[in-house]
């Protein structure tokens, strides 16, 4: 059998954040030369087969309606910048987990994904669509709440570097995400994230390392987290402190970039076929294979968003804001309704 060991290269970017498509060539542009550093910079070592860029790296929403979005900024999938990926990633032999980017898709009329794209030699492989929006700011459509949604919100590729799935920045915070992907077989978990300070990769509040740290081992998958680096006056109205990190299955810390924007490169190795091994031998700390999954009834029950609005709402701050409180007076009253188990 062959031993798979590879390099994974987790890229962060510092780009003046584009206003019109024209400007996102810019940005992919620089992407395609960070390819080339990364492959290069390993050739001499265990050679680069992965590499990862952040959320918002194509495009940010600079523009607060979703209709200012489509108008400006949103494109369709395959794009030039698909393609543009997928002639690297053909030259170099290896996949690349893309920057997101807005996406419109005809199915959808009237929403914008916030959307990055596994692609490799032989062309796009999948796109993974953020689950949960960044709210209230983020007035992208989630997947998960479209009615007839008929695609999987935690897609795995199978590829000759490992299973590989994906989620983007916020999604990390619901241990369910991840936990899922590694349920549909994810060997290596891909981070594409735009985490802003305070809650960066620093104390005292370090949110970026604990998150990567524990969605690794109690998943026991490979997490590479490509941060956002940008500088302040490049996408205001957060600083954003960089830190991409290399994690193993146990959370070890394999590769972190020193915090603070500016644009980083870190590399550290794969070793998808220990993983596998560490899988099947391990009897202990296995929580894939331990999980009681019926014993959390909070799962069987919607939660989010309450049913408040039609489906052909656009989404906005505002409203965004109006689902949050009925989701949070809604949960105020499932909390006074649980019965008190001390009292008869």
């Amino acid at each position: 059998m062959e031993h798979i060991r590879y390099s994974a290269a987790a890229c962060q970017t510092d780009f003046a954040n584009p206003i019109d498509r024209r400007s996102m060539r810019a940005n992919t542009e620089r992407m395609l030369s960070m390819i080339d550093s990364a492959v290069a910079g390993a050739a001499p070592f265990l050679p680069v087969r992965l590499v990862v860029f952040p959320e918002f790296a194509h495009a940010a929403p600079v523009f607060p309606t979703v209709a200012e979005l489509i108008d400006k900024l949103a494109i369709s999938i395959p794009n030039e910048h698909t393609e543009r990926l997928e002639q690297k990633a053909k030259e170099h032999d290896i996949y690349i987990q893309s920057g997101s980017m807005l996406e419109v898709d005809s199915k959808w009329p009237g929403h914008v994904f916030n959307t990055t794209c596994l692609i490799g030699p032989q062309g796009l492989i999948q796109k993974f669509r953020k689950v949960n929006t960044w709210i209230p700011y983020e007035v992208h459509t989630s997947p998960h709440d479209l009615p007839d949604y008929d695609e999987p919100l935690f897609p795995v590729a199978d590829t000759p570097i490992g299973k590989l799935g994906c989620a983007i920045c916020y999604d990390w915070l619901f241990p369910e995400a991840l936990r899922q992907l590694a349920a549909n077989g994810a060997e290596v978990l891909i981070r594409v994230s735009a985490y802003m300070d305070p809650w960066g990769a620093t104390e005292p509040m370090a949110w970026w390392t604990i998150v990567n740290r524990c969605r690794a081992l109690e998943n026991m998958a490979y997490v590479v987290a490509a941060n956002q680096g940008a500088s302040l006056k490049h996408y205001p109205p957060y600083s954003w402190p960089g830190g991409s990190q290399i994690v193993d299955f146990d959370g070890r810390l394999l590769a972190e970039a020193s915090p603070g924007p500016g644009e980083r490169i870190v590399v550290a190795p794969i070793d998808v076929s220990a993983l596998r091994h560490e899988r099947a031998a391990r009897r202990g700390h296995h929580m894939l294979a331990h999980l009681r999954s019926e014993a959390y009834p909070v799962y069987q029950r919607h939660q989010y968003p309450p049913q408040i609005r039609e489906n052909s709402d656009a989404l906005s701050y505002e409203l965004n804001n109006a689902l949050i409180d009925e989701a949070k007076s809604n949960l105020e009253k499932d909390l006074a309704a649980v019965k008190d188990p001390h009292q008869s």
